[in-house]
């Protein structure tokens, strides 16, 4: 992710800021332009010097309750940022422990919707279309409820993403973690996964376009049900680390397609905040329609060719490997990027940029 400037003192600020350190204004994250703005006590923005007019804009309207630090700069009339207006169910906010972890989701969430709008992809809410658009369900376990009845589970049925609020707890997180055998069960990366699937739906499915899918991922008509419970039951087969990027992913083709579409939104966000400190072990250059070398700072949302990405990707995590065992810590790191994964990622590239919404000029 970028780093970003306040527009009052152009001091360095970050995503998560909701006020300058330095200045002490107010910061708002204003969504249309990805970029930090500046707010004086009565929310007027304040411009620097060059920047352009901007019309008008207000604070989501999560600001107070939600810690949310977006503008709604759209005019859209719920009164929510383009992140917040996407949810459908929150927790009981009178209870200390909900209000907390649904804030910690909130700021997650944030993070995955600043990629989907890097990205420029296609956004449809549970208003717009009530029965497949995107929609955020956060839910708490019933207590009282009897077994399983109670209890909770972070899925995706027809757009609609349901997490359990007991994930933005670390304790309880890392204990599903380490008993499911996931080393980035982290809450961005629950949403980057899930989401993956409302993008099959929308991108795949609602296109017609299967034949492609599935000579990278193979049939997803296979069984669900039944994959999911041989695999809970008996684990990947041998061998899944020579074709999928995770022991989950082997599952289904589904899930492999999600698991890889989460994995991709890992590498390129991942690349661009290690440009943004200027982190590059790999200088790539890439070439234009007529052969002229480019150098330039690496912009991973742009890149041309998943072959630029896994070229800057492979040293990096080399190096914060290596760093990371230096320190005594195990690889942040983990993975293997097979050939067969490598594909699916260059199917996952290519889907993602030939879905990019145009921008009116």
């Amino acid at each position: 992710m970028r780093l970003f400037t306040c527009s009052n003192c152009t001091n360095v600020v970050h995503f998560e800021n909701t006020g300058c350190v330095t200045c002490g204004a107010r910061l708002a994250f204003r969504p249309a332009a990805l970029e930090m703005i500046a707010l004086d006590p009565e929310g007027t923005p304040i411009l620097t010097f060059g920047q352009s007019a901007i019309g008008a804009v207000m604070p989501c309207a999560n600001s107070a309750i939600g810690g949310c630090n977006w503008l709604v700069d759209d005019g859209d009339p719920s009164g929510f940022c383009v992140a917040c207006r996407h949810n459908v169910t929150i927790p009981d906010l009178t209870l200390p422990d909900n209000q907390l972890n649904w804030q910690k989701i909130e700021l997650a969430k944030r993070g995955l919707f600043y990629s989907l709008l890097r990205f420029r992809l296609p956004l449809v809410t549970r208003t717009e279309d009530p029965e497949t658009g995107l929609g955020f369900a956060f839910l708490a376990d019933d207590p009282e409820a009897e077994g399983e009845e109670g209890h909770v589970l972070t899925g995706h049925a027809e757009g609609l993403i349901t997490l359990n609020i007991a994930e933005a707890s670390d304790p309880e997180r890392e204990a599903r973690r380490v008993a499911l055998g996931e080393p980035f069960r982290t809450l961005l990366g629950h949403f980057r996964h899930e989401v993956a699937h409302y993008y099959w739906n929308v991108l795949v499915r609602d296109r017609g376009a299967f034949e492609d899918f599935r000579r990278v991922f193979g049939d997803e008509r296979l069984d669900y049900g039944g994959a999911l419970e041989r695999h809970y039951a008996e684990g990947p087969g041998l061998g899944w680390e020579q074709s999928f990027i995770s022991a989950y992913a082997a599952s289904h083709p589904w899930e492999d397609f999600a698991e890889t579409f989460a994995h991709y939104f890992h590498i390129v966000d991942a690349l661009d905040t290690a440009d943004a400190f200027g982190l590059r072990t790999n200088p790539d250059v890439e070439t234009d329609a007529v052969g002229i070398e480019l150098r330039r700072t690496f912009d991973s949302y742009g890149s041309g060719t998943i072959e630029s990405l896994i070229r800057a990707w492979v040293p990096l995590t080399l190096a914060i490997n290596s760093i990371n065992r230096s320190m005594g810590q195990p690889d942040l790191y983990p993975f293997v990027l097979s050939e067969p994964v490598f594909d699916k990622l260059r199917y996952i590239h290519s889907l993602i940029r030939s879905s990019a919404l145009a921008i009116p000029s």
